[in-house]
């Protein structure tokens, strides 16, 4: 959490997985893959609207002092982690709301919850999903609709391998030290998240026991928040 790791340039951010979508649409046969730019807010609304479960799970990261921080990325990373997911409950809620039932679960953050230096995009971000939610829950619950917050600490995802390799470089040391010494220290639970277990607990946010669970922020930090 100390000094500040140098940051890929912007044009070597790999783009959108269409190839992973595509793959994943092979082998889930009722799955209809539509790829879309979330940056592209106008291909944003023309997505389809009939969703019942809606998850927003789309990240960005860049990391940078504020003051050196580049205004364009900052306007990206919020307008694909925060308006790009307004614009998709603002378009599948009135399908939800039709049919008495829908499920809207976001993909926050530990960083919704806590802040970290050098981070100012990605947490304000995360924050602004997590009032997004609760107003979300609030509404919807007279339609029979939830919100929620999923508040994972670091999950071994493409993004977060690129933090690893980006901040071993920066630091001069390897990629185990940079877990161990950087991502896992404010944590209870040593060791990082797999994506398999933020997808479990996203199954109960639309499972029997989730009509009564609607504007909670459900930490798997491993204590993080505890502290």
């Amino acid at each position: 959490m100390g000094s500040c790791p140098a940051a890929l340039p912007w044009s070597q951010v790999p783009p959108r997985d269409e190839a992973g979508l595509k793959a994943l649409a092979e082998d889930v046969a009722a799955l209809r893959a539509v790829p879309c730019d979330l940056s592209d807010l106008e291909a944003v609304d023309a997505l389809p609207a009939q969703v019942d479960v809606l998850v927003n799970n789309a990240g960005v990261q860049h990391v940078a002092p504020v003051q050196d921080f580049d205004p364009d990325r900052f306007s990206l990373i919020l307008r694909v982690m925060l308006e790009a997911p307004f614009r998709l409950a603002r378009r599948v809620l009135p399908h939800m709301y039709a049919r008495r039932w829908g499920r809207v679960i976001n993909v926050s953050s530990a960083h919704g919850l806590r802040a970290s230096p050098f981070k100012a995009a990605y947490v304000s971000a995360k924050h602004g999903l997590e009032g997004l939610s609760k107003v979300i829950a609030l509404e919807g619950a007279a339609h029979g609709v939830t919100s929620n917050c999923l508040n994972p600490a670091y999950v071994r995802t493409p993004l977060v391998e690129r933090q690893i390799a980006d901040q071993a470089r920066s630091h001069g040391i390897d990629e185990d030290a940079v877990v161990e010494q950087i991502m896992l220290t404010p944590v209870a639970v040593k060791r990082l998240i797999e994506p398999d277990e933020v997808a479990e607990l996203a199954a109960v946010l639309y499972g029997p026991a989730s009509a009564s669970i609607t504007g909670a922020s459900l930490a798997m930090d491993g204590g993080w928040t505890a502290r």
